[in-house]
């Protein structure tokens, strides 16, 4: 089971409130937009089929619905209840079999070794700590499996618009690796020194009817956004906070009648562990 020490009260505190901002809003809504390219991301690179498949910070399914569909037998572990509830009601309706466990990046209830493929799509990047979650993606990986990850890049769309509400947003505490880190190279062949990485880049789109419908979709339904907006508000900065995004998402919109159209670049990591 977990090598994990007990956990801080600073650390249980952060956890805390993530797990009430990701579970605020509409996650399942805004991860209806992210299903596609990330799951064929690493289902196209990782034969699964017949594997034991641990999908880390699962949210609502994505990867491990698709990971199920081609023959994994998967295991999903997220830190928010209500997420994992839809990831469940969605894999009922399917006819999937899949566990679904509630538990941290941080402390894997999981055996050593016990896992094939162990992956994460926009997942553990959140975790508060980058060093502990790796040395645990690592232990109950098998020593000749596979860990593959997707993770936003930190100077794509998602890297920015967390720079972006940064410098609005009150600083993390010491020990929080921010999240963009883990869309960095150097900082992904530095966590996991010793290990063969294998590191490739793709996009997930954002299409919508216009600046605006994007802006306001996220401000509604995506637990960060949503938090930055009702703290913002209250202090009188939201609209300059909003400017700039704004200004973010023109300068990346790839469409020209009014529409808009994102790629938001992510990196593919695959990881083989040393033996």
């Amino acid at each position: 089971m977990s090598t994990a020490t007990t956990t801080p009260p600073a650390v249980v505190a952060l956890k805390d409130q993530h797990r009430a901002t990701w579970a605020d809003g509409n996650y399942a809504a805004v991860a209806e937009h992210i299903i596609e390219a990330p799951a064929a991301a690493i289902t196209g690179a990782v034969d699964v089929r017949g594997r034991d498949l641990l999908d880390v910070a699962t949210g609502t399914g994505n990867l491990a619905l698709a990971a199920a569909r081609a023959g994994a037998r998967v295991t999903g572990l997220d830190l928010v209840p209500e997420l994992l509830d839809v990831a469940r009601t969605r894999a009922r309706a399917d006819g999937l079999e899949i566990a679904w466990t509630t538990g941290d990046a941080e402390a894997l209830p999981y055996d050593n070794g016990q896992f094939d493929v162990v992956t994460s799509v926009f997942g553990v990047q959140f975790a508060p700590r980058a060093e502990i979650v790796a040395s645990e993606l690592r232990r109950v990986c098998r020593p000749d499996g596979r860990i593959a990850l997707v993770n936003w890049t930190a100077d794509g769309l998602i890297g920015r618009l967390f720079s972006v509400m940064g410098r609005y947003m009150p600083k993390p505490p010491e020990f929080v690796t921010p999240p963009p880190r883990w869309g960095e190279e150097a900082f992904l062949r530095e966590l996991f020194a010793g290990d063969e990485v294998q590191i490739t880049r793709g996009a997930n789109p954002f299409r919508f009817p216009d600046l605006e419908s994007y802006m306001t979709f996220f401000e509604e339904n995506y637990g960060p956004t949503k938090r930055a907006k009702e703290r913002l508000t209250a202090e009188g900065r939201w609209d300059d906070l909003r400017a700039e995004l704004a200004e973010l998402y023109t300068e990346l919109n790839q469409a020209t009648d009014g529409t808009l159209h994102i790629e938001s670049d992510f990196f593919l990591v695959s990881v083989t562990p040393a033996g």
